[in-house]
């Protein structure tokens, strides 16, 4: 049972992806649905600062929803950047942020792999904020995040995910490059040079 429920999860996780790198609306129910499901895998597999972050990603599912819906009906989506002394504010507050679950999933659960489920938890409440916000460089924090969790759930034996997280990573070089492409498009469109 844990099996199917494990494959449905990762397509409708990867359908997200895909859409969103396409920037597509429709990403959002189907990374709530997969999120939902994964919740489930993750409390199992003593993951438990994943299902946190998995119930965290369905409440930013109809938050992302939400917020491209009212975009592109009044003024477009838009795709911005953000500079250097802001991610290094937001890597900053991560690493202090990761610290901070890490000391609370060793000293209050059974954690597996507590320091790097608290890193990758932690960075992908931030890269997921940074979608919903339409940061450009959300991708180049998921291509990371994705890479390490290619350890965390391969060593949990979640080799499905192991394996999704691998695509994941993929598909956030295509994210990037595709987003980039939509922000230079803008860039001289808003600079008249187009």
């Amino acid at each position: 049972m844990d099996l199917y429920i494990e494959i449905a999860a990762v397509l409708f996780n990867v359908a997200y992806v895909l859409l969103a790198a396409r920037e597509s609306i429709w990403c959002w129910p189907l990374g709530i649905l997969g999120s939902g499901l994964s919740i489930w895998l993750f409390i199992i597999a003593g993951l438990y600062a994943e299902s946190v972050l998995f119930t965290y990603y369905v409440f930013m599912g109809f938050y992302g929803w939400f917020a491209w819906s009212r975009s592109s009906a009044n003024s477009g989506i838009e795709i911005r950047t953000w500079n250097w002394q802001v991610h290094f504010a937001v890597l900053t507050g991560g690493f202090i942020g990761s610290y901070g679950v890490y000391a609370a999933l060793v000293n209050f659960t059974d954690a597996q792999m507590p320091l790097l489920d608290a890193y990758t938890t932690v960075f992908s409440f931030i890269a997921t904020w940074m979608v919903a916000k339409r940061v450009l460089e959300n991708w180049v924090y998921w291509i990371a995040i994705d890479a390490l969790t290619i350890y965390l759930y391969f060593s949990r034996e979640l080799y499905i995910y192991a394996v999704l997280s691998a695509a994941y990573t993929v598909i956030a070089f295509y994210g990037y490059a595709a987003w980039y492409k939509s922000y230079i498009n803008t860039q001289r469109k808003f600079d008249g040079s187009s």
